[in-house]
């Protein structure tokens, strides 16, 4: 698959409604593209960019620590699809100690929004798949 790296260029909030937006940029250009999330999933992002901490783990929290506990890492996110106006991503996850040899990658389905706030927390790479990025970009 023909991937295209891009990088989180904005986060907008609504405080009222349900159409919440990342925007996504290519990490070499100028080209992007939005995705509406919830409310909830924009807050989590928000608050990783931000640093903000919370007093006890939450959702993604757990995850990054799940994943840590049994020797995985997140090696990369790739939004993969869009079928009828939703998006599609995956989570590669490889043991931490031996590196990212493909034999030994895991994907995991998961939402676009919990893959970019994994993304986020941890700083790894996000892709997307290259049909799907042209058909979505815009300058």
């Amino acid at each position: 698959m023909d991937l295209v790296e891009v990088e989180l260029a904005r986060v907008v909030i609504h405080q009222k409604g349900d159409a919440q937006f990342i925007h996504l940029r290519e990490r070499h250009g100028n080209r992007g593209f939005p995705i509406v999330i919830g409310y909830n999933e924009v807050e989590e992002i928000n608050r990783k960019l931000c640093g903000v901490q919370a007093p006890r783990p939450l959702t993604h929290d757990l995850i990054g620590r799940i994943l840590g506990s049994l020797g995985h890492r997140l090696a990369r996110v790739v939004i993969s699809e869009l079928k009828e106006g939703t998006f599609f991503a995956t989570l590669v996850l490889v043991p931490r100690e031996t590196g990212t040899a493909m034999l030994d990658e895991k994907v995991v389905d998961c939402r676009p929004s919990d893959a970019i706030a994994l993304a986020v927390q941890t700083g790894a790479p996000i892709l997307v798949a290259r049909d799907v990025f042209e058909s979505q970009a815009v300058e």
